[in-house]
């Protein structure tokens, strides 16, 4: 692992992409995509997604393990109902969707190239990481696991 590795909250991640992408918007108005009225559909997606996150985050209290990104090794049950079926990460692609809706709010072109780097950034620094701990942690069920749902949604 690199030094800076699970150690930033991945909402911090979040807000830095939602200022980066806000300043890509318009330093470099590329072409505006979504025009108003209709980019007030990226807050309806924001929204969703605020709700997807909640959703996983109430999993980990009612299964009474740690929800906390910055020590995987805490956690005492591995999730894998609700969201968790359909991807091992639905807090962050929660927050994909919540970068999703606010580049289409923007409507600038040249936001939506940061969103695989915010793919990239968190795959490498927080989900790999947190996958070796687990795998470690939960060994075969999480081989198991990780072999029949996807990271992301792909």
């Amino acid at each position: 692992m690199n030094r800076l590795q699970l150690k930033i909250p991945p909402p911090v991640y979040l807000l830095t992409f939602v200022g980066m992408i806000w300043l890509v918007s318009r330093t470099l108005p590329v072409m505006d995509l979504i025009p108003s009225p209709w980019n007030h559909l990226g807050l309806g997606l924001i929204a969703v997604a605020v709700l997807i996150d909640f959703w996983s985050l109430g999993l980990f209290f009612r299964a009474h393990t740690t929800f906390n990104p910055i020590h995987p090794e805490r956690t005492q049950i591995l999730v894998t109902q609700g969201t968790y079926r359909y991807t091992r990460n639905p807090m962050y692609v929660g927050m994909l969707i919540i970068l999703t809706g606010w580049c289409i709010y923007l409507g600038n072109v040249g936001a939506f190239a940061l969103l695989p780097v915010f793919i990239w950034v968190l795959t490498h620094q927080q989900i790999m990481p947190e996958e070796q701990i687990l795998a470690q942690k939960f060994g075969q069920a999480y081989a198991e696991y990780q072999r029949c749902v996807p990271r992301w949604l792909w």
